[in-house]
């Protein structure tokens, strides 16, 4: 089996706590993920959106597009404003062979509301999730149509968060909707790590191996602190620098086939956790959990 090491800018310069930021160019960014060895990168706010502009400097690292994020508003909104919302990104992703766009709900989400406790993340009932699995399947429909999939990220104070909003918006979409696994959301949200992966292995599509620093989670008050307050104190880190098993996770998306990318992503302080030094810990564990796991890694 064959899959792909891709890291996120997070690390560099985080889009909703830019005090959490790194004084680095694009290019910058570019060169030391690529030195420490990965060989693609999703999108951040320092990137250009014109295909011409990114492509040549995606070249002089040797890098690719391995997603990116979409702030999505279609449970609000309607499928129509969406498809206007997303065209000049998928223009984008498609010219430069990225994998997938990564739909992250905002609409209702609190994660990047300092000021909102995480126990005041929006819920949505049943029959709610049923009207909005229905939306979120025709956008992703017609995504797929147009050559640029979708993959939904379960995300912390948003309003699909657990597992058991996970499991309901599987059971009430189509198939063209396909999930981006996220291990720290996962765990930071109490759900079952590999559970989610063998209840939904046939719609996952993209992997997030953030990990986790379980002592810091413990700490947290979740009727006070917020998402971005759990960031800041160091919530999440790098595949071998925090508390999850990625031994047994990479191994079991390897039992069902899973081949695609493997993201690092893994929001924190950048002068406590150097992100260069993060990504070379970070590649490091991946490739040997990979190999462990019967990967070969994509150069």
């Amino acid at each position: 089996m064959q899959a792909n090491l891709g890291i996120a800018p997070i690390a560099w310069w985080n889009d909703d706590l830019p005090e959490l930021s790194d004084d680095v160019s694009l290019e910058e960014c570019l060169s030391q993920a690529r030195q420490a060895g990965f060989t693609g990168m999703e999108t951040g706010r320092r990137f250009p959106m014109e295909a011409a502009v990114l492509r040549p400097i995606l070249e002089r690292h040797g890098m690719r597009v391995c997603g990116g994020w979409f702030s999505g508003l279609l449970l609000d909104g309607e499928i129509e404003a969406e498809k206007d919302r997303i065209a000049a990104q998928m223009a984008l992703f498609k010219a430069v062979g990225a994998p997938c766009i990564v739909y992250g709900e905002t609409a209702g989400s609190i994660q990047g509301d300092r000021s909102a406790p995480l126990a005041a993340k929006r819920r949505l009932s049943e029959d709610e999730v049923k009207v909005y699995g229905r939306k979120m399947t025709a956008f992703a429909e017609w995504c797929a149509d147009r050559g640029m999939p979708i993959s939904y990220h379960h995300h912390m104070a948003a309003p699909i968060e657990t597992e058991a909003e996970v499991d309901l918006l599987m059971k009430h979409s189509g198939p063209a909707l396909r999930l981006l696994y996220d291990a720290g959301h996962m765990a930071f949200a109490g759900g079952d790590v590999l559970r989610v992966i063998d209840n939904h292995h046939a719609r996952i599509s993209h992997v997030h191996t953030k990990d986790v620093r379980q002592a810091v989670l413990d700490g947290i008050d979740r009727s006070r602190e917020s998402f971005l307050d759990a960031v800041i104190k160091g919530a999440f880190t790098v595949p071998g620098d925090g508390s999850l098993d990625f031994v047994a996770i990479v191994s079991r998306l390897a039992s069902y086939g899973y081949e695609g990318w493997f993201v690092v992503e893994a929001e924190q302080d950048p002068v406590k956790s150097p992100p260069r030094v993060m990504a070379d810990i970070g590649h490091r564990e991946l490739v040997r959990v990979m190999a462990a796991a019967g990967y070969g890694v994509g150069s």
